[in-house]
């Protein structure tokens, strides 16, 4: 049932993003998701589909591992959309009815804005599969390094965060056993109405958040029977050192950003018979 949740998990391969240093990852995907909303134009957005596709092919990950890290948020993104169909005003009114009116400003910003977030996330579960998550961690503690001179435990942080991306996928593998075994003795969870299968989910999330428990007390045993401590400094078993291949990232980075900046500020004036929906 869970098996398409693809966030936190991490795909294998021999490929020149996986190669990449977790810390140019992390800065690229911001970079990224600031070229997104920095982005006013569909064809902004065209050139940050394109900055997405040759990731993936680099990356070398099945495109379907990416586009299965949509099925989490679909919901979010139809009533988000839904939404700006409605509210968004204009100057162009298509549909009328009482107090509900759209326009064809709000439908072009609907659009823009659902082919925004599938970007901001096929980029971000593209990190997550690219990058275990002990390097994510080790980069994500790395850049938030200055913090530490202001008392802030950068270390305590990113243990966390590494906690919580390796459990996730314990945590489906468990949720898929106890539905198994919930349907095994004849629960039902694919059909009847909204309330009835919220209701049909409760026996699954109890067991589900015992499990959870049981595991956070196991793993709380296993750091204080190694004299685990957070407070003392630490040092590292693989340091993080930057290649040809990292710097080779940072261009290219600079370059699409500079683009998609450029595109902004004189795309009107260089095409402006193609250059007519702007969003902003």
């Amino acid at each position: 049932m869970l098996n398409d949740v693809t966030f936190g998990q991490y795909y294998p391969a021999k490929s020149f993003v996986h190669r990449l240093d977790p810390r140019v990852k992390l800065l690229f995907l911001i970079a990224y998701i600031v070229m997104l909303f920095v982005a006013k134009s569909f064809y902004g957005l065209a050139l940050c589909f394109i900055i997405l596709s040759v990731a993936v092919i680099a990356s070398r990950v099945p495109v379907g591992s990416v586009l299965r890290s949509i099925k989490g948020v679909i919901v979010i993104l139809i009533f988000t959309s839904v939404l700006n169909i409605f509210f968004h005003g204009g100057s162009h009114l298509l549909w009328h009815w009482k107090f509900i009116s759209i326009y064809t400003e709000g439908l072009i910003f609907s659009v823009f804005l659902t082919f925004r977030l599938l970007f901001l996330v096929m980029g971000s579960a593209l990190l997550t599969l690219t990058t275990t998550p002990v390097n994510l961690t080790d980069g994500l503690e790395s850049l938030l390094f200055p913090l530490t001179l202001i008392k802030i435990p950068v270390h305590v942080l990113a243990l966390i965060m590494s906690i919580a991306l390796r459990f996730i996928p314990t945590l489906i593998d468990e949720t898929n056993r106890i539905i198994s075994a919930q349907k095994a003795r004849g629960a039902n969870f694919e059909s009847g109405n909204v309330f009835k299968r919220v209701k049909a989910i409760v026996p699954v999330l109890i067991p589900l958040l015992l499990s959870a428990f049981r595991r956070a007390e196991e793993l709380g045993d296993a750091m204080d029977v190694r004299c685990y401590s957070s407070g003392k400094k630490r040092t590292k078993y693989k340091k993080l050192k930057l290649g040809w291949r990292d710097l080779i990232a940072a261009l290219f980075a600079s370059v699409l950003i500079s683009g998609v900046i450029l595109l902004n500020i004189y795309g009107a004036q260089i095409c402006p018979q193609i250059y007519p929906y702007v969003v902003i």
